[in-house]
């Protein structure tokens, strides 16, 4: 049976079913070969061949023969398209080339070796590519993974021997840079700077990244070497200009894919509304996780092996959970087979489940993004997308997941309560057939450039001339740093003289607060880790945390220790939580005049406290309880688009005043949901506030700002596109079919007001009155 035959009963057989919105084919397509270029060492060809690569493909020899001739390059094709290759010839060729003549010739100097660097955003990944090079059985190549979980007695071997070494931006970050005269001799041979999957370096912890970048060419420059730098990327908009940014150096990019793939029949999914009421009495929507749990039953029931995907780490447990229920009923055999995959896991399960999904034991797998990158999940038939991963990149990198090994393949987009999935799931043209986001992050951000800054500082004393590697506003922040005390400025340049660790000022995944570890109460096991900024929304008291199918419930969040308490339960619900906020304008940066109305975009400061949390029925996501909270109120200074307009505007326009509240309030909630169509963001990385009156406006006004300090790029996106952004969020109200709104349109999952007032007709009558006036 061919997997488009198991189609069938997804899809309903010959009778479509309601939640079925959209079918789309993506037609296979076949390979072009090139000759293994001359520059290849025939060892290194040989070894490919005993492994089965015969004849690389196109985009292969000519990414590989742009970095082996010295440029920076990026190689940006869809998934499964061999972009290891691309990048491991050049760096394989001039390492085994390096430790033949060191060979021949034990009294060359050191400088005449080489060594590569590659760089992964997850440890899976990086554990994942080492076994992929250790199965080239190179004599000369010594691979070897350096990061959190590489044993201390090891680490010294793989600095003073390894030539090949995988390590990831924290480690880099923490262990590397910090200790760089340990390192030396590897610095003296660098040869090639890998960074994999570098569309995954966005908002915040791209702008970190970038910084990274440019303190490790830094250090390199420092030793005496200038090492190419080569980047494998999904498909994305300009993702040469997004790369290049990233290193701080141009770059030469190649994105024709090449390789072959088998076609994928693609649909898109909206789960029908139930008869249970939500908030203010609105019908809900059947939960994404319900029914992706539902469709993965039915194929692993059927035998055919499937992923899917989900953001949240409670949504991946949940799937798993409810999928084995489903399959207990089905075959017994069967629910062993299935597991949840997330970060936060410990390293032994990790390399445990990774291990049984390479070997086929597992026939179903629900998971975080931490599966979507370029792990080698060879033979999956099927892929389900339980709501939108974020951006049209990671769409296509995860459902190019399935058809791997060339075979036809099955995905499936379920939508789920958000105003970009209702938008998408009827405006199928926006994800096939427009151009990808952009990648969008801002290495100027003083919040992250200060810390940056201060360790490179301790790295190296900085100089005047070392700043141009850095922004334009360098010399700014470093004057603030020196007020602050973190920095003297001596003739020479600017010293850390600070006696905290500047490394430790620097937090590369989050906006800071250090690691929750998440323990049970009962045996004092560590579970796993949560990010400081996640807490007050998912490790509160009261909240309920899934671990591999066991389900917690929070017993105290104790932040001053770093730790949240949890017993086991078996709630048959999940928990969300609510915030407030306040925001004020601390400066309008630029802004454009659109008639009566007027767009912004500038810095704010946003004090945002979490009060409450609801209990929700996990399949039917009806409303079971709330209960207060007491958390402290944290500030954030940010950046933020704000629309402002009269209240004669928004009269003439169709609006009466007692509207004008709920009006704001709901395209300010479908806003914040459509922002990820325009900027790669996800829509808990921005948050909002809608007001009829503003006191620093004195008009209503409706702010969506970046939820990271400093910002992130994505409220500017949204102000450079504002125009398709306004009209796609109109377009996604309108087209959801609930009578008053729905958490498909207008009501927001983490609204501290309760999804009070909210006017949907209001809404689209508020957002026409701001296209009308926008220039053309």
């Amino acid at each position: 049976m061919s997997i488009n035959d198991s189609l069938i009963p997804l899809l309903g057989g010959g009778n479509a079913p309601a939640q079925l919105q959209h079918v789309r084919r993506i037609p296979a397509r076949q390979a072009v070969h090139r000759p293994w270029p001359d520059w290849v060492h025939p060892d290194i060809v040989r070894a490919y061949s005993f492994l089965g690569v015969d004849q690389p493909w196109l985009h292969q020899v000519e990414g590989a023969t742009s970095a082996y001739e010295g440029q920076h390059t990026i190689v940006a094709t869809g998934t499964a398209s061999g972009k290891s290759l691309a990048y491991q010839l050049p760096a394989l060729d001039a390492v085994h080339r390096a430790a033949l003549r060191l060979a021949e010739n034990p009294g060359l100097l050191e400088a005449d070796g080489a060594v590569a660097l590659y760089l992964s955003p997850t440890k899976a990944l990086a554990a994942d590519q080492l076994a992929a090079l250790n199965s080239l059985n190179l004599p000369t190549l010594r691979a070897a993974t350096y990061d959190g979980d590489t044993a201390p007695g090891d680490r010294r071997w793989i600095r003073d021997h390894s030539n090949f070494i995988l390590c990831n931006p924290d480690m880099l970050h923490f262990g590397v840079l910090p200790n760089h005269t340990w390192w030396a001799r590897f610095f003296k041979r660098l040869k090639y700077v890998i960074i994999d999957e570098a569309h995954s370096y966005r908002g915040v912890f791209g702008s970190h990244v970038a910084l990274l970048l440019r303190r490790l060419r830094r250090i390199c420059a420092h030793y005496g070497s200038d090492p190419v730098f080569i980047g494998a990327s999904a498909t994305s908009a300009d993702p040469g200009s997004s790369f290049a940014r990233l290193i701080g150096a141009p770059v030469t990019t190649f994105a024709q894919d090449s390789s072959p793939h088998g076609a994928t029949t693609v649909a898109l999914w909206e789960p029908e509304l139930t008869e249970f009421p939500g908030e203010n009495g609105a019908k809900t929507r059947r939960t994404a996780i319900a029914e992706t749990a539902d469709l993965l039953a039915n194929l692993v029931s059927a035998h055919v092996r499937t992923i899917a995907f989900i953001k949240s780490r409670r949504g991946a447990e949940t799937i798993s959970t409810v999928t084995k229920r489903l399959l207990e009923n089905v075959d017994a055999s069967l629910p062993p087979r299935v597991a949840a995959y997330r970060s936060g896991y410990l390293p032994e399960e990790r390399r445990e489940l990774e291990k049984a999904l390479r070997a086929g034991d597992l026939l179903g797998v629900s998971s975080t993004s931490a599966l979507e990158l370029g792990i080698d999940i060879s033979g999956l038939d099927a892929v389900l997308v339980a709501g939108w991963p974020g951006t049209k990149a990671s769409f296509f990198q995860q459902i190019g997941r399935a058809g791997r090994a060339g075979q036809d393949a099955l995905a499936a987009f379920v939508a789920s309560d958000d105003p970009l999935d209702t938008f998408l799931v009827h405006h199928p043209e926006a994800i096939f057939d427009s151009a990808l986001e952009a990648t969008v992050f801002d290495p100027a951000n003083p919040y992250v450039l200060g810390p940056h800054l201060c360790a490179a500082a301790a790295e190296l004393p900085l100089t005047p001339d070392d700043l141009a590697i850095f922004d334009d506003s360098a010399p700014a922040v470093l004057e603030q740093l020196v007020e602050q005390g973190y920095l003297r400025r001596r003739p020479a340049g600017w010293f850390w003289t600070h006696p905290q660790r500047a490394a430790a000022m620097v937090n590369l995944r989050d906006d800071g607060g250090g690691p929750i570890n998440i323990i049970e109460a009962d045996t004092g096991a560590l579970l796993g880790t949560m990010g400081s900024p996640q807490s007050h929304y998912q490790a509160h008291t009261g909240a309920v945390y899934v671990h591999q199918g066991t389900s917690y419930v929070v017993l105290e969040l104790n932040e001053a220790d770093h730790c949240a308490l949890v017993r086991r339960g078996t709630p048959d619900f999940y928990t969300t939580a609510r915030d407030v906020t306040q925001i004020e304008v601390v400066e309008s940066v630029k802004h454009e005049l659109w008639g009566p109305v007027e767009m912004h975009f500038g810095a704010v400061q946003v004090r945002t406290q979490v009060v409450s949390f609801q209990r929700k029925a996990t399949i039917s996501n009806e409303v079971l309880g709330e209960e207060p909270l007491e958390l402290e109120a944290r500030d954030l200074f940010t950046k933020a688009v704000w629309f402002t307009m009269d209240n004669a505007t928004l009269l003439a326009g169709g609006l009466v005043e007692p509207q004008f509240p709920g009006a704001l309030h709901a395209a300010e909630h479908a806003a914040i949901g459509l922002l990820p169509l325009v900027a790669s963001s996800d829509r808990w990385d921005v948050g909002g506030v809608s007001t009829a009156l503003h006191a620093d406006t004195g008009q209503p006004t409706i702010f969506v700002y970046d939820g990271h300090p400093g910002g992130a790029g994505f409220a500017e996106r949204g102000f450079d596109m504002a125009r398709t952004w306004l009209r796609a969020t109109m377009e996604a109200i309108e087209a959801c079919e609930c009578p008053s709104g729905c958490p498909s349109c207008i009501q927001s999952p983490k609204c501290g007001n309760k999804n009070n007032p909210l006017d949907k007709r209001g809404a689209v009558m508020l957002l026409k009155i701001l296209l009308d006036n926008a220039p053309g």
